[in-house]
C-alpha cells in the first residue's frame, strides 16, 4: 500500500526531511497492527501519520478497535472512522503505536510534549507491544535536552515545584495561547529542566515518590521497538530480552 503525501513548497527543506522520516517510520511501524487486534493510537505530530495509515487500513477492510490516548487523537481517529473502545472494557492492548520527544540508545523515553503523557503512559502499562516512531533528531545519547514534562494537580503546583528543585529540576508552568496548559484530565504541567540526566531510571523512581506529581513524562522499560526515520532510511531498535 502506497499513500501520497503533499508538502507546501515554501516549507524548510530541514522540517520537510523531519517530516517525511516521520512518515516513513509511521509507514513501518502500521505494519505491526493485525487484523482483530486492540490497537493503542498515541498523540502527536508522528503518531498522526499512523493513525490516518490505519484509517486507510479500515477503509480497506482491516478490522480493529482503538484506544486513543488524548481528545485530539479520539477526534482524529473517528474522522477516519476508526473502531473505538474504551479502555476500561478491554484487559490489554496488542499493540500501541506512538512518537517520543527524545530517546536513548536504552529505549528510555521522554514523552509528553504534546501533553497526554498521563494516558500515554497508562495505555503503554497494559500494551503487549509498544511501537515508537520518531525521525532521527529525536535519537540522543542522553535524555534531558527536551525538557520532563510532569503532570501536577493545580493545588500541589507549588509544593511540587520546591521538591523538583531540590532534584535539581527547575520547572516552568506550561502555558499555550495566553493561559494555563490544562490536561485532558485538567491537570497542569510542568516542564522541568534536569540538564542531561546521567541515570533517567533513578530520576523517574524519585518522582515517583513526589506527592501532588500525576504522572512524568520519562518512559522506562516500556518500549519494545523504537522505528527511526534516518533521511530515506528506517532503523528498528529493538528491546533485549534478558
Amino acid at each position: 500500500m502506497q499513500t501520497c503525501w503533499v508538502y507546501e513548497p515554501n516549507r524548510p527543506k530541514k522540517t520537510i526531511m523531519n517530516e517525511q522520516e516521520k512518515i516513513n517510520a509511521a509507514l513501518k511501524a502500521v505494519s505491526f497492527v493485525k487484523n482483530g487486534q486492540i490497537v493503542g493510537l498515541g498523540t502527536g505530530s508522528t503518531a498522526y501519520f499512523a493513525i490516518k495509515e490505519i484509517g486507510q487500513m479500515v477503509r480497506e477492510g482491516l478490522q480493529i478497535r482503538a484506544v486513543p490516548t488524548s481528545e485530539a487523537t479520539r477526534r482524529l481517529a473517528e474522522e477516519w472512522n476508526i473502531p473505538l473502545v474504551d479502555i476500561n472494557d478491554i484487559d490489554a492492548i496488542d499493540v500501541t503505536i506512538d512518537g517520543a520527544d527524545e530517546f536513548n540508545n536504552k529505549l528510555q523515553l521522554i514523552k509528553g510534549g504534546g501533553g497526554a503523557l498521563l494516558r500515554e503512559k497508562i495505555v503503554a502499562t497494559i500494551t503487549r507491544k509498544q511501537v515508537i516512531i520518531a525521525d532521527a533528531s529525536k535519537e540522543v545519547e542522553k535524555l534531558g535536552a527536551f525538557t520532563v514534562p510532569i503532570e501536577v494537580i493545580p493545588f500541589a503546583i507549588n509544593a511540587v515545584t520546591q521538591k523538583l528543585r531540590l532534584l535539581t529540576g527547575t520547572a516552568v508552568l506550561r502555558v499555550k495561547n495566553g493561559q494555563t496548559y490544562l490536561t485532558d484530565q485538567g491537570n497542569y504541567i510542568l516542564d522541568v529542566d534536569f540538564g542531561l540526566i546521567d541515570d533517567p531510571a533513578t530520576l523517574a523512581k524519585e518522582l515517583d515518590h513526589v506527592t501532588g506529581i500525576v504522572e512524568h513524562g520519562l518512559f522506562i522499560d516500556l518500549a519494545d521497538y523504537i522505528i527511526v526515520g534516518k533521511g530515506d532510511r528506517i532503523e528498528v531498535f529493538r528491546k533485549l530480552i534478558d
